[in-house]
């Protein structure tokens, strides 16, 4: 190889490794700037197969899309999990081995804390809220911020149209555990049931799995669901997540994806 040659390929090999330089340093591509949000919750925050064909969707499915492409969202929900099993079937476990400083978790429970099997069932203001505590604290001790959300409500309106809680002290036991232990509360409860109630009866059907015989094969016979969401549902729960995080954790909506 000549001088020349010699001397050409350094200066190439010179500015590689300054335009690495320049990518480590920039602020954009540093790996101290990338966090991962944690997800921990049942079936109406959980990712939702969509092949084959599926009208599901979990707000969570979602929420990658509103942040910006250092943050990472790794849902862990589950459906039919409570606060009590999804502990008790290790998924925590998983979830823990994760958890960097300068992460996020989003905990929420309740629809199945609700159901009366002993693998699930929890009492609001004793197991459920202690489980809710004791995740809270195992993230923080892991330099992670958790953040709380009541559950997201069901649509069930009675014979004048009125809206009914379905979910009995759970929410407010979330509601006062936040406070006790000063971390973030999503109050997805009250989020959810002023849309729905602004909605009403007729209109609020359009936000969950209602579908005809032989619109979907996954539901032959139709299907009438008030707990779980379609796609215009989970975006919709995903909007009202959003405007609870720009309100109450600024930590986190500094890496939210604003518009041009």
């Amino acid at each position: 190889m000549t001088h020349r040659n010699q001397s050409g390929l350094s200066r190439c090999i010179a500015v590689l490794a300054l335009l690495t330089c320049f990518a480590l340093l920039s602020p954009g591509a540093s790996a101290a700037d990338a966090i991962t949000i944690f997800m921990i919750g049942d079936s109406t925050m959980a990712d939702k197969p969509m092949i084959p064909e599926n009208p599901e969707r979990g707000w969570g499915q979602l929420l990658t899309l509103y942040f910006t492409p250092n943050v990472t969202v790794d849902n862990h929900a589950t459906n039919g999990r409570s606060s009590k099993s999804f502990r008790s079937e290790g998924r925590w476990d998983v979830v823990l081995q994760q958890i960097r400083p300068g992460d996020f978790v989003i905990i929420q429970f309740g629809h199945n804390d609700e159901k009366a099997d002993e693998a699930r069932h929890t009492e609001p203001f004793g197991s459920y809220t202690e489980n809710l505590r004791r995740y809270a604290k195992e993230a923080s001790e892991r330099g992670a911020i958790p953040i709380l959300a009541t559950p997201v409500v069901r649509r069930v309106f009675d014979d004048e149209g009125v809206l009914q809680p379905t979910h009995g002290d759970y929410p407010d036991a979330v509601r006062k555990l936040a406070q006790a232990i000063d971390v973030p509360l999503l109050d997805m409860t009250l989020r959810s049931r002023d849309l729905i109630e602004r909605l009403g009866k007729e209109r609020s059907e359009g936000l969950f799995i209602w579908t005809v015989p032989g619109e979907y094969s996954r539901f032959p016979k139709g299907n009438s669901d008030n707990t779980h969401f379609n796609a215009l549902g989970a975006t919709r729960m995903c909007d009202l997540v959003i405007a609870e995080i720009q309100a109450k954790v600024p930590e986190l909506a500094v890496h939210l994806k604003t518009g041009r």
